[in-house]
Parts: C-alpha cells; sequence; structure tokens
C-alpha cells in the first residue's frame, strides 16, 4: 500500500479522535482500498465504524438505499448516485463522517461520457451538507483506485479541517 496514503490515513484519524467523530466509507471502485488504508492505523476500531464496499448496483440498492430509477438515469458514475451512496453510508451506520466512491477505474467500461479514469467522490457528516466532484485520473487500473483513495482521504481531512496542509487545493463543492 502506498505510504502516503497511510500518512494521510493516520491524519485523518487523529483529526476524528480529536472531535470525537467516527468514520464510514462507502466504495465501489476502490473496491476497499480506503478502508485497507485506515485500518492499516494501530487503533483505527476508535475512529473507523464501518465500510460498505459496494461494487455491484444490487449492493449499492440493498447496503446503501441508492434508488434503482438514480442508477437507471445517471448510472452508477455519477453525482447523484455517489450523493444517495454517501448519504446512505452515514444513515445507516453508527459514524459521524463518511465518504463514498464510484468510478470507471478500466481498462475496459468507459465511454466518450464517461472515459477510463473518471471518478465521483462525495462526502457527508452529521453536521450537514455533502460534497460531491467527479474527477478524471490517469493511468492503469491501480494507479486510478490510489488516486481516488488518495483524494477521497484528502477530502475527508479538509471537511475536519480546512486549514491543514494535507488538503491544500482539493475543492469540495457545496451540493
Amino acid at each position: 500500500m502506498n505510504d502516503e496514503l497511510i500518512v494521510l490515513a493516520r491524519d485523518l484519524g487523529e483529526a476524528l479522535l480529536a472531535r470525537g467523530w467516527r468514520l464510514a466509507c462507502a466504495e465501489s471502485c476502490t473496491g476497499g482500498l480506503i478502508a485497507a488504508a485506515v485500518t492499516e492505523i494501530a487503533g483505527s476500531s476508535a475512529w473507523f465504524e464501518r465500510g460498505f464496499v459496494t461494487y455491484a448496483n444490487e449492493a449499492k440498492m440493498e447496503l446503501l438505499g441508492v434508488r434503482a430509477d438514480t442508477l437507471a438515469r445517471d448510472g452508477a458514475v455519477s453525482e447523484a448516485c455517489v450523493h444517495e451512496m454517501v448519504l446512505g453510508a452515514l444513515s445507516r451506520s453508527h459514524a459521524d463522517l463518511a465518504v463514498a466512491v464510484s468510478g470507471i477505474a478500466g481498462p475496459s467500461g468507459g465511454s466518450a461520457e464517461k472515459p477510463v479514469g473518471t471518478v465521483v467522490i462525495g462526502w457527508a457528516d452529521i453536521v450537514g451538507g455533502v460534497n460531491v466532484a467527479r474527477f478524471h485520473f490517469d493511468g492503469d487500473r491501480a494507479a486510478v483506485r490510489e488516486q481516488a483513495a488518495h483524494y477521497a482521504l484528502r477530502g475527508l481531512l479538509q471537511r475536519l479541517a480546512p486549514a491543514t496542509d494535507a488538503t491544500d487545493g482539493l475543492y469540495l463543492p457545496e451540493i
């Protein structure tokens, strides 16, 4: 696992502990990479509440409450789907903060509208508000997944402490 992911996860754990919050994640294209990074940190059970790996659309619907009409209309790799995923992770857990990721890691599965490397990430917390952003990452499947996990963790840090160096340059639009 990338050392930078471990550092971000450690910093996230410290920020969550300082606030007394816990994290949940809902992962599709990252397949548990975010959960793996945070559980590399000793003592993460104090701040990591649960993870959902919802690769199939059925899993997104059953475990996170993503609506079938959202998937039919917008697809799994969409702002609408990720918005529902992150709210589902938050509401179907005992966490205070959640992140959700869906994307096309490749090497196949892309389209003109959503090429390989397209990833949508969403963040939400109990205070309110959801941020969802679309990214395009370059590289092979492993690189896309790692970059998605990296941005997901950086976004969580930004949501907890916007002034930290670990979050410089990541913009989270409010929706």
